[in-house]
């Protein structure tokens, strides 16, 4: 069987199955004492193009896409760890504005390494501390489903030819840490993340699309697109947060607009 058979949650799964790892199933590793890991890594060609995005943007991103890690856990970050593989001939003031861009999130990096390599590969890990973890897998029925932002701007950007920056939700993350039943960020779509969250716990997941507030120049259809980093929580009261929908008896999820149910596809990687 291939990657591209298997897929990345596929992948993940048969690595628990065969005891090759464990509780990998949310953004982060939760360690004793509050400590909170997460690591994402992004490869050229792969994640980004360097004629649709700047080094400066490129280094904020790859930071924020961790931190917004941390956001889900509910964790205040205390520094990042950077590995970079680059070609030989790539420009130094190309990598200096590639950390500039880094130190723009306000976490220090404090480690890492870099290495030569074909292509520019940038993977970084995030550290931070937690007093509450939800997790992916605590979703009621009865529990309003919420996100902390309008969404679909990264799938409009990209149709212009952009990567934009991704939003630090650090602030609510924590405040949303403290009551959330389940709590992850938007990275792979909307009805993909949810999915994430249905079948963890064990519930049917009901959003209506009417409710989720577009960003400018985004359509329904960029909702699926994924990448953008706002939070999605399951919670006993949406405490004014934008509420999109709710949790029921059940499992999967389903999309509605203009009360009929439709489909939005996410992100599959090795798909």
């Amino acid at each position: 069987m291939k990657l591209s058979e298997l897929g990345e949650f596929g992948l993940l799964a048969e690595l628990e199955r065969r005891g090759l790892a464990r509780e990998i199933g949310n953004d982060a590793a939760e360690l004793p004492g509050g400590l909170v890991v997460t690591q994402d890594a992004l490869v050229e060609g792969v994640h980004f193009r360097l004629e649709m995005v700047s080094h400066r943007d490129l280094g904020f991103r790859a930071a924020a896409v961790n931190l917004s890690d941390l956001a889900a856990s509910g964790a205040t970050p205390e520094c990042l760890i950077v590995t970079l593989a680059a070609p030989a001939d790539t420009e130094v003031d190309d990598v200096l504005e590639l950390y500039e861009g880094i130190a723009e999130t306000g976490v220090p990096v404090a480690g890492g390494d870099t290495t030569e390599a074909p292509q520019l590969v940038l993977s970084v890990t995030a550290i931070g501390r937690s007093e509450r973890v939800p997790g992916r897998g605590g979703a009621r029925p009865g529990d309003t489903i919420v996100v902390t932002g309008p969404l679909g701007a990264a799938g409009a950007a990209f149709r212009e030819g952009r990567l934009l920056r991704p939003p630090l939700r650090l602030e609510e993350g924590r405040r949303l840490a403290a009551e959330a039943h389940a709590l992850l960020d938007i990275s792979d779509g909307l009805a993909q993340d949810a999915g994430h969250v249905a079948e963890r716990s064990a519930c049917r997941i009901v959003i209506d699309l009417d409710r989720v507030s577009l960003a400018p120049g985004a359509t329904v259809e960029d909702i699926g697109f994924g990448e953008d980093y706002e939070l999605l929580a399951a919670v006993p009261d949406a405490a004014g947060f934008a509420a999109i929908g709710r949790c029921e008896e059940g499992q999967g999820v389903e999309l509605r607009l203009d009360g009929k149910p439709v489909e939005l596809h996410g992100y599959r990687h090795f798909g």
